[in-house]
């Protein structure tokens, strides 16, 4: 994690010296506030990823001897097929119309919402795949 601490600590470097120098020479106050706000986000980053280096073994991708296989075998579950995602995004679709169009569905969406978000959080603790 320590790789990736150090690109976004360049990242939120670099945003540092750019977010004033546009400041003084667009007096833009929009793309001023978006690159205030990247750089909020590039530092929240930088202390996660440090703090989580901190606490964890390090990785292969950490240590400068390490060879390629050292990073092999498992890494993680990752779903297989899954149509939550899908409709997921549908019933965010149907809730930012609602925003456009009108209350009522917005309401919709924001049920469908509800319940995809929650079959999609809660896919594996229930069923086969239950532990």
């Amino acid at each position: 994690m320590k790789v990736e601490g150090l690109i976004f600590a360049i990242l939120a470097a670099f945003l540092v010296i750019v977010t004033p120098v546009y400041w003084f020479m667009s007096k833009d106050p929009t793309g001023t506030s978006a690159l205030v706000l990247t750089f909020g986000l590039a530092t929240l980053v930088t202390f996660y990823a440090f703090i989580t280096a901190r606490r964890i073994q390090p990785r292969p991708e950490d240590q400068k001897d390490a060879e390629i296989e050292e990073g092999a075998g498992e890494i993680g579950f990752f779903s297989p097929h899954s149509w939550w995602p899908l409709f997921t995004a549908l019933s965010f679709a149907v809730t930012v119309l609602g925003i456009v169009f009108g209350w009522w569905l917005f309401l919709i969406g924001a049920a469908f919402g509800i319940v995809t978000l929650l079959g999609f959080v809660f896919e594996y603790y229930r069923g086969a795949h239950a532990h």
